[in-house]
């Protein structure tokens, strides 16, 4: 299956930007030493094949996921094959003591990329991945920078999302309160970042849930009333680099709205997905239904879809990857557009955030209401977006 297709496209977004720049890139990856958080995640792998295939000085590759680093080294052998550069993989958590004693070990990375992060509106339902989130987004953040920072590292670079932007949920708004913290860094360190869309068929997301109905011989839903900007798993790797390598102090990059970016509906996406594995759609009018025709409708070559409308809590009605207030620059690439964030903080309300979290952390007790209370009075005008159902009572 082709993803462009797949997705509504024919052509992939930043060919030209990265034919114009190739060389800078290719010259800069040569001569530098790599490490990549989270790796071994679908953006992180991206990013890794975009370094390793330009035969980097040293590419260092670390993720939580032991069984996905495997898959990761497996992918790139079997296609790249090697390189003259170091290579190695690390299954630890970049939160732990193991992740600082590497830093501590001397390895001298020119660029740090973190890649790892909880992505999922779905982690907004209890304060306990809520504080997993606020671990992973924003504090993990933040030890990995002063890791590259006092290990002397010319650049760090982190992944964000178009959530960031007038955020109406808590994974959009964790992120937006980690772009905060990192303007606070940025003073002492050069840091670039990346917003984009929905990466498609990546783990987790719903069109890879489509990949592992079908595999299971179970029904497929989605929302019908929902449109997304989706980029491939290649073009966020390929995102991601031009922003770590070409990007200034707190430039963020997006990919820019174009005749090749359009928003298409995830429904629609279903409908080409079931097509395209030689099934016709048979739409039913529920759950149930949907789950008690699969016997009955496979032989037939038709595949049960539930469509419904989207009703769950922080689903924004539509995208946006900057706000009014941000400064664009939308001449400098063909298909990038950089925002040139200004470094404006409050080191008051960002002490008091980490604070009141460690605080909670010693004590051990917190609730969600206190957690979107914290969040409200670290960001301003945060549409908090909270209708009472959570994605986990979808099929």
């Amino acid at each position: 299956m082709n993803i462009l297709e797949l997705i509504g496209r024919s052509k992939e977004l930043f060919n030209h930007d990265i034919n114009n720049h190739e060389q800078t890139i290719f010259e800069l990856v040569r001569k530098s030493r790599f490490l990549v958080i989270g790796a071994a995640g679908s953006i992180g792998q991206a990013v890794t094949k975009e370094i390793f295939w330009r035969g980097p000085k040293c590419l260092h590759a670390v993720d939580i996921s032991e069984n996905n680093l495997v898959e990761l080294v497996r992918q790139l052998r079997s296609s790249i094959g090697y390189t003259d550069g170091e290579f190695k993989t690390f299954a630890i958590d970049c939160g732990g003591e193991e992740f600082s004693a590497l830093i501590e070990a001397g390895q001298n990375y020119d660029f740090v990329l973190n890649l790892s992060a909880l992505k999922h509106v779905r982690s907004e339902k209890d304060p306990y991945s809520l504080m997993r989130m606020i671990r992973v987004n924003i504090f993990n953040t933040i030890k990995t920078l002063q890791c590259a920072k006092a290990s002397g590292s010319s650049k760090y670079f982190c992944v964000s999302t178009d959530k960031a932007a007038n955020p109406v949920n808590m994974m959009g708004a964790s992120k937006r309160i980690m772009e905060i913290f990192l303007a606070r860094e940025s003073l002492e360190i050069d840091i670039s970042m990346a917003r984009f869309a929905n990466v498609a068929f990546s783990d987790g997301s719903l069109l890879h849930g489509f990949k592992n109905r079908l595999l299971s011989q179970q029904p497929i839903s989605a929302p019908n009333d929902v449109r997304r900007y989706f980029i491939t798993p290649k073009e966020s790797g390929e995102l991601c680099l031009i922003s770590t390598l070409l990007g200034k102090n707190m430039e963020t990059f997006f990919p820019k709205l174009s005749e090749e970016l359009k928003l298409s509906k995830f429904s629609d996406i279903a409908i080409r997905f079931v097509n395209a594995n030689g099934y016709d759609v048979y739409e039913c009018s529920t759950e149930e239904e949907a789950r008690s025709r699969v016997s009955e409708l496979l032989p037939k070559k038709k595949w049960p879809v539930y469509f419904f409308k989207s009703d769950t809590t922080g689903e924004k009605d539509f995208e946006e990857f900057f706000t009014e207030k941000e400064e664009l620059d939308l001449e400098r690439f063909h298909n990038v557009g950089v925002i040139n964030n200004s470094l404006i903080f409050d080191s008051r309300i960002l002490e008091n955030f980490e604070k009141v979290v460690q605080d909670w952390i010693r004590n051990g007790h917190y609730d969600r209401s206190d957690i979107i209370k914290l969040f409200n009075e670290t960001i301003y005008n945060f549409q908090h977006k909270d209708t009472g159902k959570f994605l986990d009572n979808r099929m």
